[in-house]
């Protein structure tokens, strides 16, 4: 039934320059929320693979374009699936929020991250769950939009495997408990 089908879209650039990156954290979370599952090219501009979260069809996905670019796959895929963006979750990065911390909501404004913008505006809502995680601001002289294509830094790399770890459970719990489940879970 297409209204048990969830889509599950991990924002990023694509190139292997930028898979390390903390602008690609969403990503991460669906490479590991891929495990050993085979990637398949979409017609979408897309890379997707099939899973199951407790019992519901799950289309894990990263786009093959740029982060301000991934309205129109992902809008694309959804329609595809015919996923309403009620079943869409969106794992991106958040300057805002210190690294290492995961926060979910859905809706919203975009609080300029373009990946989200683009989203919203092909979606015509920002209604979709978003499944935020923190990378933390830098500090001034670095400039924001430098800081996200940078890797993470040697003390972020102890944490990042568990902190990735995190936000694959958290898209387990949001699809199988629900959202106030996963906040009063996650939203620490």
């Amino acid at each position: 039934m297409a209204d048990d089908r969830w889509l599950v879209l991990g924002l990023g650039n694509t190139g292997d320059q930028y898979s390390t990156t903390r602008h690609n954290i969403g990503q991460m979370v669906i490479d590991y929320l891929a495990s050993d599952a085979k990637y398949s090219n979409h017609k979408s501009k897309t890379q997707i693979t099939d899973i199951r979260v407790a019992g519901h069809p799950v289309v894990l996905a990263k786009t093959l374009g740029y982060m301000n670019e991934s309205g129109g796959p992902a809008k694309a895929l959804a329609d595809f699936y015919k996923v309403s963006s009620n079943n869409l979750i969106v794992i991106h990065d958040e300057l805002d929020i210190d690294f290492n911390t995961i926060r979910i909501k859905q809706g919203g404004g975009d609080n300029g991250h373009n990946g989200l913008k683009s989203l919203t505006t092909n979606f015509a809502s920002p209604d979709y769950f978003r499944l935020r995680m923190g990378i933390g601001r830098p500090q001034a002289p670095i400039d924001p939009a430098d800081y996200v294509l940078k890797p993470f830094s040697q003390p972020e790399k102890k944490e990042l495997a568990d902190f990735i770890a995190r936000g694959a459970l958290a898209i387990e719990r949001l699809i199988e408990k629900g959202l106030d489940y996963a906040q009063q879970e996650f939203n620490k």
